[in-house]
């Protein structure tokens, strides 16, 4: 039979073992969200950076067919719709994070 000391021994090397792993266990997480400035901020970036590739991409077509200012313009036009059409993603992903929150909160 199993000495009582070999169980103490099997307890307290248990015990260690659970609380060696619950000091591993990572932390609770933080809901990730955004707060109005950072989305405001993050829109406007992607807005900008709509227009400045269209501005580059139609400068370097330009520059390359000798077609000044037709591919710059258009491409800049291009830009800013590519750049309002990742904003109204962001505002979208945005709304449904949102409405997820508030049914989360309703819930429970």
């Amino acid at each position: 039979m199993a000495d009582p000391r070999d169980e103490d021994r099997l307890k307290a090397l248990d015990d260690r073992i659970r609380a060696a792993k619950k000091a591993q266990e990572p932390g609770p997480r933080m809901d990730e969200h955004y707060s109005g400035a950072q989305l405001a901020w993050r829109m406007v970036i992607e807005l900008v950076a709509g227009i400045l590739i269209g501005l580059g991409i139609g400068y370097g077509i330009d520059a390359v067919l000798g077609t000044r200012p037709w591919f710059l313009v258009l491409f800049i036009l291009l830009g800013l719709a590519a750049g309002i059409k990742t904003m109204l993603g962001t505002a979208r992903e945005a709304q449904e994070e949102a409405v997820r929150k508030a049914a989360r909160d309703e819930k429970g």
